[in-house]
């Protein structure tokens, strides 16, 4: 009766205590948010829900070959492969963890037959020992528990699952990396396509002006220098087809590896195929906070590092350690089930440092110093992302008014071609004018190439920056988004 009362008010200790667990709990730092982006018309903001799933927003571009290269590299990429396997682990870490809160149940069978030596110490002089040969049969069900009452294996616990949470924000974070390497080396690709085309044009119409140019010379009409200029400009242009068709392949090869397929065994044909800019809303700042997988990944760091402080804390406090034991153990097996063959125990041990020479404090202080590099670390990942939205929605207004110039630079260096042609044919100006009109066509078209494709890649960069994908909501009397006034072809005009 003693000992069952005595198991009771352990039992009873032990629950009251439970709830108590050493270090601080956890809480989120704040951090000063903006309240609102600086943007310029026709930005509008977005109703963002840090619930949602991170879908495909690559098919916002509206590019087949894009979509499936997506899909592969997501089966494919070995990086994922690595980030998915970590966590894998990170989860199976919190299941041990988290088994640390029951009890430990084990059962333990023995079956041996052994020889006992005569010449063994003696427990009694007046005992004499003999030579025993005998069978011994034991079967038994072991308990182990550790009494949680300062609350180690609650902050563990804390900690694995912080940890958890934190691999799978990484993995969210690598496929949203993934995907944006990705589409950035496809859109450098097809912007290289766009800049071949615009020599291609251009050899073409520099292989007509160098057969007008030798026809005039054939005529005696101009010298042999204005021949000699045009093969010039033409050997040039050539040089430079040969020097993209190497950038190509670089980007090539990346998507290759990307997707997770052998560069040798991967190629994309050229196209020409319009792309859209996606309409992308920007929200409000703290939107960031809840949208960037990033973000989430050094928060979790954060409640896993406070959760270590807790378990250093919980060092200088007494553990203790519940073992009730229940069996048989005889030497006969016919008996081993008699109510003789009966052991069991219930007890308590206890174990207290007394002196370590300062390891437990500085455990705790190594502890409290993680933590705060994980809080600077999350600031400065909040601050980070702030500077590139804000890089983002600069960057495309731009390169918006830059494509749109361009655009007017090109129509105007092509009524300068014509103009020059005119007059080299009339007589009245020398061929330096039709040479300098076709280079600043080239220039001016190769630029509205380059720009198209540094618009395409700002919006990866800021669609990253924002966390990835987004919900449509329809919401009256809207601002247009960016992409509204003029939605742009893949091909420069010329």
């Amino acid at each position: 009766m003693n000992t069952a009362l005595l198991l009771s008010a352990l039992t009873l200790a032990v629950a009251t205590l439970a709830g108590c667990a050493a270090g601080p709990d956890y809480r989120k730092p704040q951090v000063d948010m903006p309240p609102s982006w600086q943007p310029e018309a026709p930005w509008r903001q977005s109703r963002p829900d840090d619930a949602q799933l991170r879908g495909p927003w690559w098919q916002r571009f509206g590019d087949a070959q894009l979509n499936a290269l997506q899909e592969k590299a997501m089966a494919g990429n070995q990086t994922l492969a690595i980030a998915a396997a970590r966590l894998s682990q990170a989860r199976a870490t919190a299941g041990i963890a988290d088994a640390a809160t029951v009890p430990q149940v084990n059962l333990g069978a023995r079956a041996q037959r052994g020889r006992i030596s005569a010449n063994r110490p003696l427990t009694n002089y007046n005992s004499p020992n003999y030579a025993t040969v005998q069978n011994d049969f034991a079967l038994g069900l072991n308990v182990s528990y550790e009494a949680d009452l300062f609350g180690r294996v609650q902050r563990a616990v804390e900690g694995a699952q912080a940890s958890a949470q934190q691999s799978a924000a990484d993995f969210e974070n690598t496929r949203l990396l993934l995907s944006a390497d990705l589409a950035s080396n496809y859109f450098n690709l097809r912007e290289l396509d766009l800049e071949m085309d615009v020599l291609t044009r251009s050899i073409a119409l520099q292989r007509r002006a160098l057969d007008l140019a030798t026809s005039r010379h054939d005529l005696g009409a101009s010298s042999g220098l204005d021949v000699a200029q045009q093969q010039a400009l033409l050997d040039n242009t050539l040089t430079q087809v040969d020097v993209l068709r190497r950038q190509r392949g670089q980007y090539e090869h990346a998507i290759a590896t990307l997707t997770g397929t052998p560069a040798p065994l991967f190629s994309l044909a050229p196209s020409l195929a319009a792309i859209n800019l996606p309409q992308v809303p920007l929200g409000v700042p703290s939107d960031v906070l809840e949208r960037r997988p990033d973000i989430a990944s050094a928060e979790r760091a954060m409640a896993a590092a406070n959760a270590q402080v807790g378990v250093a804390s919980a060092a200088f406090y007494p553990s203790f350690m519940l073992a009730p034991s229940y069996g048989v153990d005889s030497r006969n097996w016919g008996a081993l089930f008699n109510a003789p063959s009966v052991l069991w125990s219930l007890g308590v041990s206890a174990t207290q440092s007394l002196f370590d020479g300062g390891r437990l404090r500085a455990g705790v202080d190594f502890a409290r110093g993680n933590y705060e590099a994980t809080v600077a670390g999350y600031k400065r990942t909040v601050l980070t992302a702030m500077q590139e939205v804000e890089d983002g929605i600069t960057g495309i207004a731009a390169l918006d008014r830059a494509y749109a110039q361009s655009q007017s630079a090109i129509r105007s260096a092509s009524r300068v071609l014509d103009i020059a042609n005119s007059r080299y044919e009339g007589g009245v100006a020398t061929y330096l004018e039709v040479i300098t009109a076709q280079q600043t066509l080239l220039s001016n078209e190769r630029q509205s190439a380059q720009l198209m494709g540094q618009r395409l890649l700002t919006s990866v960069f800021l669609i990253k920056a924002l966390g990835g994908d987004w919900q449509e909501r329809g919401m009256a009397g809207e601002a247009p988004a960016v992409g509204d006034a003029a939605q742009p072809s893949a091909r420069p005009a010329s």
